[in-house]
């Protein structure tokens, strides 16, 4: 960098290196106060949009649903769970008795212990089945809109609230793994009904659950709205300050989405140590990351939106390098906008075609960040316009003019105005008026 244009980044520097209006004391508390409350509600926003999106949307579920069945480790879990469900409820010594030869009768509690273990692995090759994965898919999606039905409050879909209970009944897929087993009719048939009927929840539950199901789908809409609205109204109100509000808020979003990874994390290490057994403790981690697996995309897409807004105000701010990147697009921003537009669209485009996040594959989401990076490059402009503000070319001047004598003046000027707002020291406002008066 040319040693003349270093001294004018420098005194640039300086004479941006504060807002140039103080912010009352009252005002700042009120700015601080809608930044920490937006980053609060951020995080409950996250988790009932988690919520609402994989746990009440079925689509989401035939997702998670489909990555369950085709893990290794659940497919030897389910094998192993399902095949013990059969022995525990089952003499399966006592049907082997029944068709084994007399001379090998006595040898079918061995038999049967010897079995065990085979037919487990059985059941896992099973599961490996285009067919019987389809069929998994389809039993687990019919069940989840069975619970999410009972849950909004619909009726239909086979559900029984029988007995103080809400229950789904699983009996026949319990029977058909020991079909595929080899079982004979007569010996499923003595399985109890209760064998694969899951309890959902209690009667005298369901009224909670069901105004905790609605609060949720209103929740993950209004709250997002509210955190949007009140970073925007703290940004607002923090006039002097804006650039630093936004860097606020953009570091609160990190934090948010930080927060909700390791939360991820660490729940998950002690879920699937305190509740799972030791043998299928691999198999319920990876049903948690499965299930957990929307929260962690939106924890994500948290720091990655947070750590957009950081560098925007960063980019904005009165670091040398910021400023000196500044000065290079200037020329551009100020004189070429076609051509600022068509390439910041030409990304936006190529941004929502790879989708890498949730609101990148939603219209809305679509046009709100579409909305927020217009305003970004509409506000760059217009800070690039008032620091380096465009000079209409001479017929024969030289390259290196000096600036006017009238810039000279404003800008000494502005300087006075910023010295005595006491948004630069004094240091700062002699050297700042020696470089610009060379």
């Amino acid at each position: 960098m040319p040693p003349i244009r270093a001294a004018a980044d420098t005194a640039l520097v300086a004479a941006t290196a504060a807002e140039p209006v103080k912010l009352s004391r009252k005002r700042r508390i009120a700015v601080w106060t809608l930044v920490v409350l937006a980053t609060i509600l951020a995080l409950v926003a996250i988790l009932t949009t988690w919520v609402n999106r994989q746990m009440l949307d079925n689509t989401a579920w035939n997702k998670a649903t489909s990555q369950v069945i085709q893990d290794p480790q659940v497919q030897a879990a389910l094998g192993d769970f399902t095949v013990n469900q059969i022995y525990d409820n089952i003499n399966v010594t006592q049907a082997l008795q029944s068709k084994l030869p007399p001379a090998l009768k006595p040898l079918a509690p061995q038999l049967a212990g010897a079995l065990q273990g085979p037919a487990a692995r059985g059941v896992s090759l099973l599961l490996q089945r285009p067919r019987v994965q389809s069929a998994f898919i389809q039993a687990s999606s019919v069940a989840h809109q069975k619970l999410v039905n009972v849950l909004e409050n619909k009726t239909g879909y086979g559900i029984s609230t029988g007995n103080g209970v809400v229950t789904l009944n699983a009996h026949e897929l319990v029977v058909e793994v020991g079909t595929q087993l080899g079982l004979s009719s007569d010996v499923l048939a003595k399985l109890p009904n209760k064998v694969g009927t899951i309890t959902l929840m209690k009667s005298d539950q369901l009224a909670a659950a069901q105004s905790g199901v609605q609060a949720i789908h209103v929740l993950s809409i209004w709250l997002l709205i509210g955190v949007f609205v009140l970073y925007g109204f703290a940004i607002y109100i923090a006039r002097g300050a804006r650039r630093a509000t936004l860097r606020n808020a953009g570091f609160g979003l990190v934090l948010v989405g930080l927060i909700v990874l390791v939360i991820r994390r660490l729940l998950g290490n002690y879920l699937t140590d305190a509740l799972a057994s030791p043998g299928y403790q691999p198999a319920t981690h990876r049903l948690y990351l499965i299930g957990t697996s929307i929260l962690g995309q939106i924890g994500q897409a948290a720091v990655l939106y947070g750590a957009v807004a950081v560098l925007g105000a960063i980019l904005a701010g009165p670091t040398a390098p910021a400023v000196w990147l500044r000065r290079k697009l200037a020329p551009t921003l100020n004189d070429h906008q076609g051509i600022v537009w068509g390439a910041v669209g030409f990304l936006y485009v190529l941004l929502v075609l790879w989708g890498g996040t949730h609101a990148l594959r939603e219209w809305w989401g679509i046009l709100l960040l579409g909305g927020l990076i217009a305003l970004g490059v509409v506000a760059l402009r217009r800070q690039s316009l008032q620091e380096f503000p465009s000079q209409p070319a001479v017929a024969g001047a030289p390259a290196a003019a000096a600036p006017p004598a009238g810039d000279r003046a404003a800008q000494m000027a502005r300087l006075e105005e910023l010295h005595a707002s006491g948004a630069i020291s004094d240091d700062e406002f002699e050297r700042a008026k020696k470089i610009a008066a060379e």
